[in-house]
């Protein structure tokens, strides 16, 4: 299932990361997982994992034991075990060499363009330099109207935003069933499901509702999975609790895939290009339209005119001289500083506005006309 896949996210619930009897991290269990990514991550695949575990591993650290957490005691917890939590991920991938870098998201980093588009930038210089990008909801300071609510529903907007073509729940059960196994014996695993019908959505039920920690369930799963989809992302629902999960579904373990409806480059394009409404409009000269038809970045030299008032991650249309649209994409740049370097070259613009976003709209982030 995870052959061909150019770039994965792996989502780790907190029932996989803290050991249920010492509430300690699983350096075992992480130890296993870490070889197996960093083996897939060395065959070219880039791997982003999602991470639970900081509450579970801070309530112990400040001695709050077992009980049901106001909170802010939650959110302490989280404070004090998220140090803990990257200190176990680092010693796991040590030894394969691999670097771990922590991010701390809240809903707007993937809900705000602006927002979005740094956090995609700094995910894909990290993924660029070989490091394992181990992503957490910022919960310290996170608020009711800002949260993603689980961890399943960020990893899948993890995987929209860096246009992954996997994504990996690892569950406490093997994948989605047509009723709860561990109450109906003759419930059946799905293998492969292309359409998220309402029929399937309503096996989900309480799948998974025996979760001894964590808030996810097979309902988050698939609430995910449809998010993931409409990026043309598949989901792979497995058991986590197994050594080496990861090396497991390349041996044929038991999982549900959620097939993706179409490419992730062609659902973000898409997306550009039908569900956002201009904010500004970009001419360009005939040697930027030249470039831009042969699928170059636009650089801020071939911008003749700026017209509206756009913010960094806003849509924009772009035009040629004659007033025809070449095309639409995602500005890097408000309207007030494309004004600023229109027409200059890229190592005059630090200068010019005392920084740089690299060209004025990308290639990734554009759609031709």
């Amino acid at each position: 299932m995870l052959r061909g896949a150019r770039r994965i996210v792996v989502k780790v619930g907190s029932a996989l990361v803290a050991d249920a009897a010492t509430g300690a991290a699983d350096r075992a269990w992480l130890a296993a997982f870490a070889a197996d990514a960093a083996a897939i991550a060395e065959a070219g695949t880039q791997v982003l994992v999602v991470s639970s575990g900081a509450v579970a591993l801070g309530r112990g650290r400040l001695g709050l034991g077992a009980r049901k957490l106001t909170l802010p005691e939650k959110q302490a917890s989280a404070a004090a075990g998220q140090s803990l939590l990257m200190r176990a991920w680092e010693e796991a991938f040590e030894p394969h060499g691999r670097a771990v870098a922590q991010i701390l998201m809240t809903r707007d980093d993937t809900e705000v363009r602006r927002r979005w588009l740094n956090a995609r930038a700094t995910t894909e210089t990290l993924l660029a330099l070989g490091a394992i990008p181990v992503v957490n909801e910022n919960d310290t300071v996170v608020t009711e109207e800002i949260r993603y609510g689980d961890n399943d529903r960020l990893a899948a907007r993890v995987a929209q935003m860096i246009g992954a073509d996997r994504l990996v729940l690892l569950s406490d059960i093997d994948g989605l069933y047509t009723a709860d196994p561990r109450r109906d014996p003759s419930a059946v695993r799905l293998e492969r499901i292309e359409t998220l019908t309402p029929e399937i959505v309503a096996m989900a039920g309480g799948a998974n509702a025996g979760a001894g920690v964590g808030t996810g369930g097979m309902a988050t799963k698939l609430a995910a999975a449809r998010i993931a989809q409409a990026a043309g992302c598949a989901t792979i629902i497995t058991l986590g609790k197994r050594v080496r999960p990861l090396a497991a579904l390349g041996e044929g373990a038991e999982a549900t895939l959620i097939e993706a409806g179409t490419t992730p480059s062609a659902a973000y394009k898409s997306w550009i290009a039908g569900s956002l409404s201009p904010a500004g409009v970009l001419t360009v000269d005939a040697g930027a339209a030249a470039a831009l038809s042969k699928g170059k970045s636009l650089l801020a030299a071939g911008v003749r005119g700026v017209a509206g008032r756009f913010g960094k991650g806003d849509a924009v249309r772009i035009v040629g001289e004659d007033g025809a649209e070449i095309g639409r994409g995602l500005s890097r740049y408000d309207a007030e500083d494309a004004e600023k370097i229109a027409g200059l070259r890229s190592d005059a613009i630090e200068a010019a506005i005392g920084f740089t976003a690299g060209p004025m709209v990308h290639a990734d982030d554009l759609v031709r006309g």
